[in-house]
């Protein structure tokens, strides 16, 4: 591990842009200096236009620097960011348990993410302000349900105690880790790599685990 840390700056296997979006002042920017320089601020200024920070961590003995792009959440910024969404292999969709609108906003936050984004993103719900016990205004099943029928990872996040917020995005960042994996070993399976272009060909993606129905993909034997 600290052979690791010390070559971070000779080589990094991996960069992951993650995107945080969700509506102002529900702690997107204090979410991204508690991860990577373990900082809170409590007079935070709303953030104008986009911001990122990187942080440089190990997940399977492979450096990978993760690039967070903090999103302004007011409306007149939004169409201005949506050409951030391009080339983000994760996004954590927050909102504040404390006011339930923000959370309401989530499910066109979603669809915005998804108009924009890959299709193979990995998205992460987070319930920021966890800190805020008695003023909570979004139950935790209401969040959960909302993530498993989306298909969304989930967790509730303080940024002012810390809580969980490591975890939320090493999970996160594990999780893209794992996708970019398995399309890396598929794609040294197939003599095609045609990368998004292959989609429109109508090209048939074979699922791991499944064996094709014919011998007819193209691919060379070894």
């Amino acid at each position: 591990m600290s052979n690791l840390q010390s070559n971070f700056n000779q080589k990094i296997d991996y960069v992951f842009k993650v995107v945080l979006i969700g509506d102002s002042a529900v702690g997107k920017s204090q979410l991204l200096s508690r991860f990577t320089r373990n900082e809170f601020s409590l007079d935070s200024k709303a953030t104008i236009g986009v911001e990122f920070q990187t942080k440089t961590l190990v997940i399977d003995q492979k450096a990978i620097k993760a690039q967070i792009w903090d999103t302004a959440g007011q409306e007149r910024y939004r169409a201005v960011t949506s050409a951030y969404y391009r080339g983000a292999v994760g996004a954590m969709l927050v909102y504040d348990m404390t006011k339930r609108q923000t959370f309401d906003h989530i499910a066109r936050w979603l669809e915005e993410l998804r108009a924009h984004a890959d299709k193979n993103i990995v998205i992460m719900l987070i319930g920021n302000k966890s800190d805020l016990g008695s003023l909570r205004v979004v139950p935790t099943e209401d969040a959960k349900e909302f993530a498993q029928m989306e298909n969304l990872f989930f967790m509730e996040t303080s940024a002012l105690e810390a809580t969980n917020v490591e975890a939320a995005f090493n999970t996160i960042l594990t999780e893209i880790y794992r996708v970019i994996s398995r399309k890396a070993l598929i794609a040294n399976e197939e003599t095609d790599s045609g990368g998004n272009s292959s989609l429109l060909k109508g090209t048939k993606i074979v699922v791991p685990g499944q064996e094709p129905q014919s011998a007819t993909s193209g691919c060379c034997r070894s």
